[in-house]
């Protein structure tokens, strides 16, 4: 058809599988297995439904306070998104139009690559090596901006400091974004690098550490002039983006921090305890750092173990791309969903090696 010939034509981001089955034990969206903070449900109840029929405050301005307090920064200094997604596509709008090629690597969050295609921002991969560690050398190439997760997604794995700053000292003549949706489970932030590089901009999220997924909350911590341009793009875009509930909910989850460190704790010791049982049984791993595990089995392909999962009802995460098709990303659950999942490996294990099926 004529007509499709103006269409903008893009490869969509694939988001994990929803099933809406009763009594799963859904590990493969990254999403917390506890509550929100008690504040937050208290508060929800108590929410005036006739609030609801006025616009939120355009720049969620309470929010952003509530965040610049937490984190030691001015209100100037933060940007409120719906869900760090939103934010990343707003950074690239913003930040990404050189005409030279974007880095991220090679495996890592797959939605940069789509971002990149819809914008017609030109990339290209660097290659993690072979311990999937990211080599701040291969970020010294010319560039029109750097995005990288840290703990990286799916590898889980966590870079120092040291390697951080070595890329954003080879680059400051572009913005250079830290992914950190999983810092908050063992990763070490960049936020105490701000004051030193004005062309740094890091992205946290609620949906992980502070249980709140389903409200989409992103933001972003940088420096004022970052700041400033990436308000210019989202008030040309869409002001009202973030609506109310979010805005008030999400500063209750900021004050509770006792109840933050709190289940990310537990969801540490769980994914520490769990890495023992996959190794007993013959799994191997890098050493995650965030809220998931990113397993391969030394005998058994993934995609084999996905598929006898997915019909015991437990959903973990596959991809079947390159250099990542025969492992598996395993969502860090409650001790008892953990649980049922060992058992589950345990025995189809033992059965697979005895030739049996399941």
């Amino acid at each position: 058809m004529k007509w499709e010939e103006n269409v903008r034509k893009v490869v969509p981001y694939v988001a994990g599988e929803q099933p809406r089955k009763r009594n799963i034990i859904k590990l493969n969206t990254n999403e917390c297995p506890y509550p929100p903070a008690p504040g937050v449900k208290k508060l929800a109840e108590e929410m005036e439904y006739a609030s609801l029929r006025l616009y939120p405050d355009s720049g969620a301005k309470v929010l952003a306070e509530a965040l610049a307090e937490y984190y030691h920064v001015s209100p100037e200094q933060v940007f409120v998104g719906v869900g760090s997604d939103d934010v990343l596509a707003m950074a690239f709008m913003t930040f990404f139009n050189s005409e030279r090629p974007i880095l991220f690597p090679d495996v890592t969050y797959s939605f940069y690559d789509v971002w990149a295609d819809l914008y017609r921002i030109p990339y290209r991969t660097c290659p993690l090596d072979e311990d999937w560690h990211i080599r701040p050398e291969d970020y010294g190439q010319p560039n029109g901006g750097i995005i990288f997760p840290n703990p990286n997604a799916p590898t889980g794995l966590a870079e120092s400091l040291e390697s951080v700053e070595k890329i954003l000292e080879a680059n400051r003549d572009v913005v250079v974004i830290v992914d950190e949706a999983y810092v908050d489970f063992g990763g070490t932030s960049a936020l105490p690098l701000l004051e030193k590089y004005d062309n740094l901009l890091i992205v946290q999220t609620f949906s992980k550490s502070r249980a709140m997924a389903g409200l989409r909350i992103g933001f972003c911590i940088g420096n004022e002039k970052l700041i400033g341009y990436l308000n210019d793009v989202k008030f040309s875009f869409n002001s009202y983006t973030m609506n109310l509930p979010a805005q008030v909910l999400g500063v209750e989850a900021v004050r509770d921090d006792r109840y933050f460190k709190e289940i990310t704790g537990k969801i540490v010791a769980t994914r520490e305890r769990v890495k023992g049982e996959l190794k007993r049984m013959g799994f191997s791993f890098p050493d995650s750092g965030a809220n998931f595990i990113f397993a391969t089995h030394e005998d058994i392909p993934a995609s084999e173990l996905f598929e006898a999962l997915r019909k015991a009802d437990i959903y973990v995460r596959h991809w079947n791309r390159p250099r990542i098709s025969n492992f598996l990303r395993i969502t860090i659950g409650t001790d008892e969903q953990m649980d049922e999942l060992l058992a589950f490996l345990e025995k189809y294990i033992k059965t697979w090696k005895n030739g049996e099926k399941i």
